[in-house]
């Protein structure tokens, strides 16, 4: 009997679309879908169940599933006995602290004495602890943004992304006090089998988040130039260098960091490159 390792996922929601993205990107194929409550890849050992976000450390850690992809900040509220495996990128957002716009904010400690309401009591909690405040938290789910307007608390923390639904709720973001993203967790209960199946799993998962931070780069230039190009562009051991049709030039062949070539395009330009391409790259193995 083939060994599945079973991977939860948020059933719903942006965390859940950029996980199954991510698994699609890795070649995993399963069918996913409202209403689904677990499917088995068709080409990978794996068994996909699809539940809420809250529920997801608490199935990892009593094994019933053997990781699981959800958002940071849900791991370490629940506390749960999960370690973090791999840091995802997508998903980003941040838990932060909301006053009514039209009060006044001069640092943390205007929250002592008052009341703040949030789905997040643990983290919330510490930090206030960390920064010596003393204040009433609480704890509610869901339309966190309307405690201020009916009196219920004079702050909110909760999760920020654009800030859109703290503006429409009269609120102003004041303070951030923890910074998330996806990331996939494991328990402490991986066996053998299971753990050559998750090394496999990372192996792709990198290979596509090195592909997604890296650019195929393609330019011609005289060869006098190419000495001082290629120091601006060094690719992931050396670049290719083929030499044109026409005498004196070569073409370039480079992977370079999407950061490093904004950065360095005008300097790729100054020494004498010209009809650069850029092109994305789908996989990328070191």
């Amino acid at each position: 009997m083939t060994t599945l390792i079973r991977i939860a996922l948020q059933k719903s929601g942006r965390l859940s679309e950029d996980s199954y993205q991510l698994f699609k990107e890795c070649g995993i194929r399963f069918d996913y879908g409202t209403g689904k409550l677990k499917s088995v890849s068709s080409n990978f050992p794996a068994e996909f169940l699809f539940l809420r976000d809250d529920d997801i450390p608490g199935y990892v850690e009593d094994g019933v599933a053997d990781l699981g992809i959800v958002g940071e900040n849900v791991a370490v509220e629940s506390a749960r006995n999960v370690q973090t495996v791999h840091r995802l990128g997508f998903s980003k957002c941040r838990l932060s602290i909301a006053i009514p716009r039209s009060e006044s904010w001069n640092s943390i400690a205007d929250l002592n004495g008052k009341n703040i309401a949030t789905s997040y009591p643990r983290l919330l909690g510490n930090y206030l602890s960390e920064q010596g405040v003393t204040a009433t938290i609480h704890e509610i789910s869901g339309s966190v943004e309307i405690a201020p307007s009916i009196g219920l608390a004079e702050a909110v923390c909760d999760i920020v992304s654009s800030g859109s639904t703290l503006l429409s709720n009269g609120l102003k973001e004041v303070e951030t006090i923890f910074r998330s993203e996806a990331i996939l967790i494991a328990g402490s209960r991986l066996n053998k089998e299971h753990q050559i199946i998750l090394e496999k799993l990372l192996f792709r998962i990198k290979a596509v988040q090195a592909a997604k931070n890296n650019k195929y780069i393609l330019l011609n230039a005289p060869n006098d130039a190419i000495p001082n190009i290629i120091r601006l562009i060094p690719g992931m051991k050396s670049p290719t260098v083929v030499p044109l049709a026409m005498s004196g030039w070569s073409s370039v062949h480079s992977v370079i960091n999407e950061n490093d070539f904004w950065e360095n395009i005008e300097a790729i330009r100054a020494a004498g490159a010209q009809g650069i391409l850029v092109i994305p790259i789908e996989k990328m193995i070191n």
